[in-house]
């Protein structure tokens, strides 16, 4: 650690660390944010982090200050008022813009802000809504006002281009075609002034880190016609939209140089807290050309009730910020400026930048035992008249040796064991994505077909990375956190020997001893807990009733432990002679009896569950109300009907679900799960003896015994007393294998997936026992003559 961190400070010493500063930067990390000792966050460009010291100050003036509605005279109303005026000029002065040409206007948040100009801008059907291809969704949702008002819209590139007679540079636009919400109609004439066409872009990309020159704002307002080439959207007047929500928080535009009209503002972006609060800096001439339809309590003069009559307030803010402000969150900001300014934003964008250069030429570094790269990097080749530089935002993919990509998901999932916290997908920005990953408009359908949307786990599709992996630093951020990153991705995805043995992690131990059942569970609610049994009956959709209930919240969700680890607490019973579900909750005194067969409305609805859409039977409210208590959150219970599942109309390879083709009950990915008390006793030799497991910590319908560890992997299927089943492969495991609930409290831990993973890899999934799929040729829903026993032979096909 020494030896790097000297060898870092030799390269960017008088960047890094803010010399100048009453704190070094290893001081401010051990005093203002020692809630993250031991942990890397990397994820600033999502939310940066707020300072502890800054909450102090924020809870001292307001346990100290009253603070009153602003839209009164109270003395307390008064004191509001005055720090809602100091708060607007620390926001200008952060982008040395004049008060007497800009106003500072309050929002929720950046995107309310964005919303409002789209809202209110003067659009006609002559109007052009013209947008960089990197935009976050914020930004291109204001299209939908455009084209709604008849307006035109439009994304641009730009490409490099060598002045003829000159070694300067030039950038040309790249057009991309033309959006119309109805039919585009010829001009007739000349648009007049009155036309007004907006241009957005942001100060900085928030997927690549690349930085746009400002110049770009006075190239549009000025020469949009040489820049746009004639184009008859080039005419009419521009006005420019700065979306700097991200590049604020280390290198906020100069105002006073680069005449923006609006620029939108996060805090949460800049200093942690307040969230849901955001600013739009307007220039005083734009404001008046907007066009407010709404008015409220905060933006009227005097309005009468029983006629069409309302006067409104004249000044700029004020007409613009609808209700009461969010005036004690706007007290706090002041507090989060004084850390910046103590700072200094140029201090911070150098500190940052120096950790993401540090950090790219790190990665571009690392190469596998072939001789292959292991990283692409995106944005370094921004053209150099369009973008002046890249921040502190590393935009990435890995591959693995044989060139193939290593999916985003799994970076995030071992990053986040090994305590780092980063972010992963597109990041709400889909012309940068596709733009970089070099996806197209085909790319992009067939991938949406698949059934692919933001945040889920589609992260490799037809051979191509769906998104991307972002580290990101903030003013707080030390070499420590990259170096830590740095040697996390050498550790997990470097390959250093060409030895074929270690190219398979899953080498599983050889044996030919026997093999036992020796444990079945039947799981009826999906999540919930199980019951042991000594034998029980096989149907088609694998144990008879095994997940064939489950609870959804009231928002539609589909609840599992991951997310409500209370229904672990909820126990399950089935009595097959009376046909009786029990349950039973510590939080609930009575004891719930489901009769299996006459329980359930007869209403039927459809719900998606991984890649299969399934019609579905509810419960009374008496049952819904139980289970509600019992997790401490509104819920519904709901029962796979009689005719049960039906597979979507997705490719086996895409789906989430591994077995498609298969009549299932509200399972993942197959019918049953097996594990070995061998493979289990083998990853408890691996842990500290305080982290053991037994098998239940996996969720297991089958377990077994005899062989050596891992032998099931190489099962192609196996033979239970007169009951086959085929092997799916191993079963994906996530971070659900973690909690412990040893003791009635909910612990939470990065084992044993975490040495799983060092171990259990292998094409992005950590593998732990195996998927069967029961062979039964009866119709959906019928129970069979078969029945498992425990202490049955088991005969696997090898």
């Amino acid at each position: 650690m020494e030896a790097a961190r000297k060898q870092f400070l030799n390269e960017f010493g008088e960047s890094y660390g803010y010399p100048n500063a009453p704190k070094t930067i290893d001081e401010i990390r051990a005093t203002e944010f020692k809630r993250i000792d031991g942990n890397v966050y990397l994820d600033h460009a999502g939310a940066t982090l707020y300072s502890e010291l800054q909450m102090e100050a924020i809870f001292k003036d307001l346990t100290t200050t009253v603070y009153g509605n602003p839209h009164s005279q109270s003395s307390s109303s008064l004191t509001s008022s005055d720090i809602v005026e100091d708060a607007r000029h620390q926001v200008l002065k952060i982008c040395n813009a004049s008060p007497k040409e800009y106003k500072c206007i309050f929002t929720s948040g950046a995107t309310s802000a964005l919303k409002l100009i789209g809202e209110a801008f003067p659009w006609t059907n002559e109007s052009t809504f013209m947008y960089t291809i990197e935009n976050h969704n914020s930004v291109l949702g204001i299209r939908e006002y455009a084209l709604n008002k008849g307006a035109s819209a439009l994304a641009i590139d730009f490409e490099e281009t060598e002045k003829i007679g000159s070694n300067k540079s030039s950038i040309k636009v790249t057009q991309y075609p033309i959006q119309k919400r109805s039919e585009t109609r010829v001009l007739e004439k000349e648009p007049t002034g009155d036309t007004y066409n907006l241009f957005a872009f942001p100060t900085e990309c928030n997927f690549s880190g690349a930085r746009f020159n400002l110049d770009l704002i006075d190239m549009i307002k000025e020469d949009s016609e040489r820049v746009l080439e004639g184009s008859q959207h080039s005419r009419g007047c521009w006005m420019v939209l700065l979306d700097a929500a991200k590049g604020c928080s280390t290198d906020p535009p100069d105002l006073s140089k680069h005449k923006a009209d609006f620029v939108v503002i996060s805090f949460y972006k800049l200093f942690g807290y307040p969230t849901g609060l955001g600013a739009l800096i307007v220039r005083n001439e734009a404001a008046k050309l907007l066009k407010k339809t709404y008015f409220s309590g905060g933006t009227v003069a005097a309005s009468i009730a029983d006629i069409d009559f309302v006067k409104r307030r004249e000044g700029i803010e004020e007409s613009f910020e609808d209700g009461t402000l969010s005036f004690l969150n706007i007290a706090s900001i002041r507090h989060g400026f004084n850390i910046l300014n103590t700072l200094s934003m140029s201090a911070i964008s150098w500190h940052t930048c120096s950790l993401a250069r540090y950090t790219r030429n790190m990665l571009l570094a690392l190469r596998h035992a072939n001789g292959k790269e292991v990283c692409k990097i995106y944005g370094l080749h921004c053209l150099k008249a369009a973008y002046s530089g890249l921040g502190p935002i590393v935009s990435f993919n890995l591959k693995r040796p044989d060139g193939s990509w290593v999916g985003h998901r799994e970076v995030e999932k071992l990053a986040s064991l090994s305590g780092i916290q980063l972010r992963t997908g597109c990041f709400c920005n889909p012309g940068a994505c596709a733009k970089y990953l070099g996806l197209s408009h085909s790319d992009l359908l067939s991938n949406i077909e698949a059934g692919h949307v933001c945040w889920d786990d589609y992260d490799i599709l037809n051979g191509k990375p769906t998104g991307a992996v972002r580290v990101s630093f903030g003013y707080m951020s030390t070499f420590e956190d990259a170096l830590k990153f740095m040697n996390f991705i050498a550790s997990s995805f470097v390959l250093l020997t060409t030895n074929t043995k270690s190219l398979n992690p899953l080498r599983p131990l050889q044996s030919h001893l026997s093999h036992h059942l020796t444990s079945i569970v039947v799981y009826p609610i999906k999540s919930c807990s199980g019951f042991k049994v000594d034998s029980w009956p096989l149907s088609s959709t694998g144990l008879l009733y095994d997940r064939e209930w489950l609870l959804k919240s009231t928002n539609g969700e589909i609840l599992t432990q991951k997310k409500v680890p209370e229904m672990y607490y909820i126990n399950t019973k089935i009595n097959l002679k009376l046909g009786i579900l029990h349950v039973e909750s510590p939080r609930c005194k009575e004891k719930l009896s489901i009769d299996l067969k006459c329980d359930t409305f007869s209403i039927v609805e459809e719900i998606n569950v991984h890649a299969q859409r399934y019609e579905v039977l509810g419960y009374d409210n008496n049952i819904d109300e139980w289970f509600s208590k019992a997790i401490g959150r509104p819920c519904y219970l709901l029962r796979s009907s009689c005719r049960n599942s039906n597979p979507l109309n997705r490719t086996k390879n895409m789906a989430t679900c591994r077995d498609v083709n298969t009549k299932l009950n509200f399972v993942n990915e197959a019918q049953v799960l097996l594990v070995s008390e061998e493979s289990v006793s083998d990853l408890n030799s691996r842990l500290d003896s305080d982290r053991f497991v037994d098998p239940m910590r996996f969720r297991p319908n089958l377990t077994v015994s005899g062989g050596g560890p891992y032998v099931e992997d190489t099962w192609s299927g196996v033979k239970i007393g007169k009951s086959h089943f085929t092997s799916l492969g191993g079963c994906n495991r996530c971070q659900m294998i973690n909690l412990n609930y040893g003791g009635g409290e909910v612990q939470k831990s990065n084992e044993p997936l975490a040495t799983l993973a060092s171990y259990r890899r292998a094409k992005g999934k950590i593998l732990f026992g195996i998927l069967l799929r029961y062979e039964c040729g009866n119709e959906v829903g019928e129970e069979t003559s078969s029945w498992l026993q425990v202490g049955e032979e088991v005969h696997p096909d090898i």
